[in-house]
């Protein structure tokens, strides 16, 4: 059974007297340790469709399910929940606060969650070791570099241990080397973690990573392609470093 269902899924926005409908009856599947990537224009239904699948908004109609749970019925506390024990969030914008260290940035969503402060503490720490920032702990956003704020967030997204983590525009303010760093750390959760992971990108270099690239046109699917063969970001990555040599 597939982790995420969409069925004629319909959004519509009311903007004054104007409605306007971002998605047109999308359905869906994505099984359980799936890389899927989401590509289109601005103003193609992506960014809505991340925002349903990640529970942050609901379908005007049609039906969502999450782990067979029919999302769109539920009250805001599930959602809250949910989004809480299942899902990992990482932006473009990185979204860290500024006057606070890598490792309580990342304890946030445990803090939420209502985990003891020493646990808190050692999740954290492993989450940023796990994505290479041993050592920067205590260092706040404004002492690392682009591409190590973004793995704080990736590490954040990580401490609830998710099935899925939503990624909207990850790489979109790294330049190229960063952003196969950042890539390769996806793929390891995803190949050896079997998380799930969704990626809005308008970067093809970036969902060549994917396993499955959805195309979205005027809030509908116009192309579901699977990608023969993702490039490695690892086998890139150590390109890189045999070429400086």
């Amino acid at each position: 059974m597939a982790t995420i269902e969409l069925e004629n899924v319909v959004k519509r926005y009311c903007m004054g007297d104007v409605t306007v409908t971002a998605l047109r009856g999308v359905s869906l599947g994505i099984a359980q340790g799936e890389f899927t990537a989401i590509m289109g224009a601005s103003g193609s239904g992506k960014s809505t469709l991340m925002n349903i699948l990640g529970c942050l908004d609901r379908p005007s109609s049609g039906i969502y399910r999450l782990d067979g749970e029919r999302v769109g019925e539920l009250d805001r506390d599930r959602l809250a929940e949910i989004r809480n024990q299942k899902i990992g969030f990482v932006f473009q914008s990185f979204n860290l606060l500024a006057r606070t260290s890598a490792l309580e940035n990342v304890e946030l969503p445990m803090l939420y969650a209502g985990v003891p402060a020493e646990e808190r503490r050692r999740r954290a720490a492993a989450a940023l070791q796990a994505v290479g920032l041993a050592g920067r702990e205590h260092h706040y956003p404004n002492q690392l570099s682009g591409g190590q704020q973004q793995r704080v967030a990736i590490a954040r997204s990580l401490v609830n241990r998710p099935r899925i983590i939503m990624a909207d525009e990850p790489t979109g303010a790294l330049d190229s080397a960063t952003s196969i760093e950042v890539m390769a750390i996806f793929q390891k959760l995803n190949r050896e973690q079997g998380i799930t992971l969704v990626l809005v990108t308008h970067e093809p270099d970036i969902a060549a990573y994917a396993d499955r690239v959805l195309h979205f046109r005027d809030g509908r699917i116009v192309q579901d392609e699977r990608v023969a063969a993702p490039r490695v970001a690892a086998r890139e990555l150590s390109g890189r470093e045999e070429a400086a040599a």
